[in-house]
């Protein structure tokens, strides 16, 4: 039986971090979301003991679309997901996998030991990252 090698979260991770100041509109998010050619943003911290949110887009699609909120009048903070799940560039991804199931995510945000943003992951990047190990 052959074992499979130690897959790390940074190696399947997107290292392009997309972030968002959490008093921006949700309609400058929507123009983010659209020439970033992305799903989610990271919205910043206030300072650093603050946390890390996050902005998908089946939060505006729920919050925002769904209620005919108007996007230009809605702030990310009002719709944001925070605190967001975060782990570390370095964790195997089995064991990413197993808190991103836990908890029903399907990404997380991956940080550096100063709890810096690197990047996101989510669970279809590690599924295809592990059947390629």
């Amino acid at each position: 039986m052959t074992e499979k090698k130690f897959v790390r979260v940074s190696d399947v991770m997107t290292p392009e971090v997309k972030t968002i100041g959490r008093v921006a509109s949700v309609a400058e998010a929507i123009e983010v979301i659209r020439s970033a050619n992305v799903a989610s943003l990271v919205v910043e911290r206030n300072d650093e003991s603050d946390e890390f949110g996050v902005l998908t887009i089946r939060d505006i699609a729920r919050e925002v679309v769904a209620t005919d909120r108007a996007a230009e009048r809605t702030s990310v903070y009002e719709i944001m997901t925070k605190p967001v799940l975060t782990v570390a560039a370095e964790m195997n991804i089995k064991y990413a996998v197993r808190l991103l199931v836990r908890y029903s995510l399907s990404r997380a945000l991956v940080v550096d030991h100063e709890r810096n943003p690197v990047g996101i992951v989510t669970l279809r990047d590690m599924v295809l990252g592990y059947e390629d190990s």
